[in-house]
């Protein structure tokens, strides 16, 4: 059993007796511990999406799918192709099926895909990863009262809060998570 906050995407849960694998989740904290979880999820047998909000603490059956180390190659429109790196079998993922994943995909990167019936449906990210900065504004003299942030590019065009030292060509870790930035690489 799993609580609904520990939920991430790529988790797959079962629901009324249907499987779904997660897109998208985010916790929301509310007042007097009415926190609550907005999820996006895909029934993988019929390929439908929907969102639901669940209460925290709701549990959840937590489902392991077959998960292969698989290299991404490069996406043909709203493709994206992945090989297998014992078989060298390839395999087809939407922008649907990768969700949030889409904003640290990298051509030769190495991933988690996960397989049912032997159909790829997702991709699991590492939880952390390291990208370069492309672009970001220079930092402001004294402006430095408490946790200032900026905003930043990344190499694959995602764009994150930094804090005001990170600089163009910085090797930076992110929470693939949270979207968060962790420190510098």
């Amino acid at each position: 059993m799993k609580l609904v906050e520990d939920l991430r995407a790529g988790n797959t849960v079962k629901v009324n007796g249907n499987l779904f694998i997660v897109q998208k989740a985010i916790y929301n904290k509310g007042a007097r511990g009415a926190s609550s979880v907005k999820m996006k999820l895909k029934n993988l047998a019929t390929g439908a999406m929907s969102e639901t909000v669940y209460r925290a603490g709701e549990k959840f059956d937590d489902v392991v799918l077959e998960r292969k180390q698989m290299q991404y190659l490069y996406s043909n429109g709203d493709f994206y192709t992945f090989m297998d790196q014992e078989t060298y079998e390839q395999m087809d993922l939407t922008k649907d099926d990768l969700g949030d994943a889409l904003n640290y995909l990298q051509e030769q990167m190495i991933i988690d895909v996960i397989v049912y019936e032997g159909k790829a449906v997702g991709v699991e990210l590492p939880v952390v990863i390291e990208l370069e900065i492309t672009y970001t504004e220079p930092a402001v003299r004294g402006d430095t009262g408490g946790k200032v942030l900026k905003a930043a590019k990344i190499n694959t065009g995602y764009e994150i809060q930094v804090p005001l030292y990170v600089n163009i060509g910085d090797k930076v870790k992110i929470d693939t998570r949270t979207n968060e930035f962790m420190s510098r690489a």
